[in-house]
Order: structure tokens, then sequence, then C-alpha cells
């Protein structure tokens, strides 16, 4: 009799990938001896499903600055959890075709309301500090808009009114740049991220092609 795999907890669910015939990917968390590990899994047995969850992986890498821990599974470099950030990111990872190109996003983003440039810069102790292009009049709001919609998004500390942090105290530059573009629009992510959550459980084997 064949092994099973434990996969660990869901901690997220792509119901219908739409790059791919609309299989139901999941994102499983473990504990282990590395701390903290996460499984990007389908039940799906078509040809190429595989390849898809490869792809999504290599997208987590790449966006999220997660590594490789072996056995198909992924990490963050610090071993910490960081579960609404890995949710997004696993999120947005899953938003790519197989065949996109995938590169780290950059920590200053064009707020559309205010036509202002908002950067992200590291500081320590996993500290990033949130500045705009310009100081006029609004400026600040937008600055602080950001910083909260960073703080919900991921989950961090909020230091200051224009700082966040990492609780683990690393720097996750790649996963900021994740964050940092939807973090203007928190609400609506927020909206987006509770309905994920009241989905139904992943299909198993015999539920999908």
């Amino acid at each position: 009799m064949g092994q099973t795999l434990d996969i660990g907890r869901r901690i997220e669910l792509v119901p219908m990938d739409v790059h791919f015939h609309d299989i139901t990917i999941g994102l499983y968390r473990q504990e282990n001896a590395q701390g903290t590990t996460f499984r990007v899994h389908t039940y799906s047995q078509i040809d190429g499903a595989q390849a898809r969850i490869d792809s999504v992986n290599h997208a987590m890498r790449v966006l999220g600055g997660m590594e490789d821990a072996g056995e198909g599974l992924l990490r963050f470099p610090c071993g910490a959890t960081h579960l609404l950030s890995v949710k997004r990111l696993f999120l947005e990872a899953c938003k790519l075709g197989m065949d996109d190109d995938v590169s780290m996003r950059p920590l200053t983003i064009l707020d559309k309301k205010s036509g202002l440039h908002i950067s992200a810069t590291p500081q320590s102790n996993g500290a990033y500090k949130i500045t705009a292009d310009s100081d006029e009049k609004g400026a600040d709001r937008r600055i602080r808009l950001v910083a909260g919609g960073l703080a919900k998004l991921g989950e961090l500390e909020q230091v200051e009114e224009d700082q966040v942090r990492f609780d683990c105290g690393m720097t996750h530059d790649p996963l900021i740049g994740v964050l940092l573009v939807r973090a203007p629009n928190v609400r609506s992510v927020m909206r987006e991220l509770e309905q994920a959550a009241s989905r139904g459980v992943l299909a198993a084997p015999s539920a999908q092609n």
C-alpha cells in the first residue's frame, strides 16, 4: 500500500485555477524541524497538473522571497509563519500563468488616488518606513493609509504612523513588494480574503479530473 502524503493543514484555497483547466489548488501549512513550511498542492491527476504546481512554487519564491525547503515545501528565510502575508502571496502567485514572467515587485508604487509615488524603505529589525515623493497636502494621510494597509494585509506591527515591521525581526523586501501594491486598497483586499476564507474545502481526488 502506498504511503499517504502528510500535506498539513490547509490555510488558503484557489477553487478554480483559470490558468490551468480550473483545477483546485490549496496552500498547506506544516510544522517541522525547519520551523514553519508550506506546501502548494492539488489533488488533480490531469496531465500537467504538477507543472502548474511547480510554477506556483516558483512564483512564490520569486515574488515573496521564499526558499525551497525540499520535498516540495517552501519556507521563509526567517522560519516564521507570516500567515496573512503568505496567504496573500499564494493568491498573487496563482494569478500568474505558467508562461508569465515573474520578477520581484518594486518597493515604490504610484498611488493612483493621490498621484504620489510611495515607497517602503527597509530599516533595522525588520522595519520599513513609508515615504512619499512630495510633502504636498494629503501626503501624510496617504502615507498613514499605506502603512496601515501593510499592517493589516501582512499582519505587521505598526511601530509608528509611517513605519511597520515584521515580528521576526528580519526584512522581507520581496514580500513587502507584493503587499505594497495592494496596501492603498486594503478594504477591497480584505473583502477578497474574507471571501476566500468562506470557500469550501479542497476537493478529494474523486471529485477532480
